[in-house]
């Protein structure tokens, strides 16, 4: 091998650290061309992941990896959130799982590659492309086992667990999050909630803050919330709540 391609495979190399992904976008950026990837893999440095996706041989990867390459190398607008972004802010106590879930949350009309869907990264996994929430807003980007990976805030989280509930999460088991929720930005909240599309989810979030009555639930600003008109039947044989017109299970009603 030349110089010039000794160079690219420490280029390569530091690129590749511990539990990450390297994607064709990323390896064209280094100037490894097809002809050169595929020498990697031949000599062993490199192992596939799937069509457009590789990693260093023998190095274990885990969703954390791959999911920093969609989101900084593949450059989709796809990020973790509801139950799994909670989990990665410490309130995984407060609601049970029987197996790992990734839930990751993108505008409509984007689509996980393969190599990534494919792929058994021992979790189970739930993409849920909707747009009732702006794109960036309450997403950061957050250590995750030393990857760097775009996440939901709490705040965006909880609104994310609501909108899937109750057929992908339980109400009750939204609120017994909700009582765990005692620092939330009332700001953000209110930008949240100001721009969310699903009246679902607005009427849901401002019945359980009131219901688990946290301190910065008198900060929000409901004037800018609109909660559109008529009732909502969130659950069958429910019960009616009067205020945000809303039907919810008897179970929730009486904790």
């Amino acid at each position: 091998m030349t110089t010039d391609n000794d160079t690219k495979l420490r280029k390569l190399f530091k690129a590749l650290q511990q539990g990450n992904v390297v994607t064709i976008p990323l390896l064209e950026n280094l100037g490894i061309s097809d002809n050169l990837r595929k020498y990697y893999l031949e000599s062993g440095w490199l192992e596939s992941l799937g069509r457009g996706a590789y990693k260093k041989s023998g190095d274990k990867i885990e969703w954390q990896g791959a999911v920093n390459a969609l989101q900084k190398q593949a450059g989709l607008n796809v990020h973790v959130g509801g139950l799994s972004a909670l989990e990665q802010h410490g309130y995984s106590h407060y609601f049970r799982l029987s197996k790992e879930n990734l839930y990751l949350f993108s505008p409509q009309r984007i689509t996980l590659p393969k190599w990534f869907t494919n792929f058994d990264w021992s979790v189970e996994l739930s993409h849920k492309p909707t747009s009732f929430l702006p794109d960036h807003a309450g997403v950061k980007d957050i250590d995750v086992k030393g990857i760097s990976v775009a996440v939901s805030s709490p705040e965006r989280a909880i609104m994310e667990c609501l909108h899937l509930a109750p057929k992908n999460t339980d109400l009750v088991e939204c609120f017994h999050i909700f009582e765990g929720l005692v620092n939330l930005k009332p700001r953000l909240v209110t930008e949240l909630l100001s721009n969310c599309s699903s009246i679902k989810v607005k009427r849901l979030f401002l019945y359980m803050a009131e219901k688990a009555n946290h301190q910065w639930f008198q900060f929000i600003n409901t004037d800018t919330i609109d909660l559109g008109k008529g009732k909502r039947m969130i659950t069958e044989k429910g019960v009616y709540n009067a205020k945000y017109l809303i039907s919810i299970p008897k179970e929730l009603v009486e904790l």
